[in-house]
């Protein structure tokens, strides 16, 4: 891994192991999809397990997700999978990766908009006064959203570019970081309107773009129509940054994550996508956690701390060589506008 990437795995993994979070639904029964060791350690395959009983939904099925944020992301294991995120930074080519073994999988770029890092290649050209706290343990930076030009700023420097090489959807991540800086509610509700301005602004810009938040509470109520699922991290098994190991998550900490969920799955009809944690050489807590986040009735996703590995989900559509509905089957780089 180069050290520019390196230090991009380092940033986002602070998210991983600060929010302890989880979510998107499923409730159709499919196989699930093994965590094995690759060579070296350094992946994991996905292969057919056994078919596990439905979880406690009723939803019709959905398109399953996983997270890769590696070096050099193994195409023909993430295609078990109907969507995939990645780090774009790694160099990754979505249009290249729709290949006859992945024809159908999504290709999804991870994008922080809360917080930037100086590896970042737009980070020198946000306005200095744009930021509002840095956090000098994770050499990052809390940007202000309610600045009047950062939303027109991130399409033009973020998403644009990343639409240009073919990304059609994004993973938008530290939705609530304006809480470290933001201290008062007139202040996070001045943040919170920057949030709901800058979705609006990539909506506006390409129509067709599939988002998916985050956590990101606070907003949805006003831009739930633009959202295409909501995720959040560590339900039953998280990661400890800061300590560096796989933890229990508390009941307390598990019951109010599940009511964000039954909230945006009852009221705003979305998907929830539900990331965990277990060490990758231990296979049981793994489909263990992916069993109990299907029987709360969302999506599942089982990786390890760094999202470095092909970790557990359950494969869609596209592992039965199907097209997740409303995906084409055409190159993932031509343009809508």
């Amino acid at each position: 891994m180069t050290g520019t990437l390196r230090g991009v795995v380092t940033f986002i993994a602070r998210f991983i192991g600060r929010a302890m979070a989880c979510g998107a639904g499923l409730a159709a029964s499919a196989a699930v999809a093994v965590a094995q060791p690759g060579p070296g350690g350094s992946a994991a395959s996905a292969t057919a397990g056994q078919s596990e009983a439905s979880g406690g939904s009723a939803n019709a099925q959905l398109p399953s997700i996983a997270l890769y944020y590696g070096e050099h992301p193994p195409v023909d294991q993430l295609a078990a999978f109907d969507t995939v995120v990645v780090e774009p930074d790694s160099g990754f080519d979505p249009a290249a990766a729709r290949t006859p073994g992945a024809p159908c999988t999504q290709w999804f770029a991870y994008v922080s908009v809360g917080e930037v890092t100086p590896l970042r290649g737009y980070y020198a050209a946000i306005p200095k006064h744009w930021l509002l706290a840095s956090n000098k343990v994770w050499e990052s930076t809390v940007v202000d959203q309610s600045a009047p030009g950062w939303p027109a700023f991130y399409v033009k420097h973020v998403i644009a570019p990343l639409w240009a090489r073919g990304y059609r959807g994004f993973f938008l991540d530290t939705l609530d970081s304006y809480q470290l800086a933001a201290k008062t509610e007139a202040a996070r509700a001045r943040q919170q309107a920057g949030l709901v301005a800058v979705v609006r602004a990539i909506k506006a810009r390409y129509p067709e773009a599939r988002l998916v938040f985050n956590r990101g509470f606070e907003i949805l109520p006003q831009v739930q129509g633009l959202v295409y699922a909501v995720a959040f991290e560590s339900l039953f098994s998280g990661w400890d940054q800061a300590k560096k190991r796989y933890v229990a998550v508390p009941a307390d900490d598990r019951a109010w994550l599940l009511g964000q969920a039954r909230t945006i799955r009852e009221r705003y009809g979305l998907p929830v996508i539900s990331i965990d944690y277990c060490d990758p050489q231990d296979r049981q807590c793994a489909r263990d956690t992916v069993a109990k986040i299907r029987d709360a009735g969302l999506v599942p996703y089982v990786t390890d701390g760094g999202l470095t590995t092909v970790g557990v989900g359950v494969p869609g559509h596209c592992a039965a060589g199907g097209v997740p509905e409303g995906a084409s089957s055409a190159p993932a780089n031509t343009p809508s506008r």
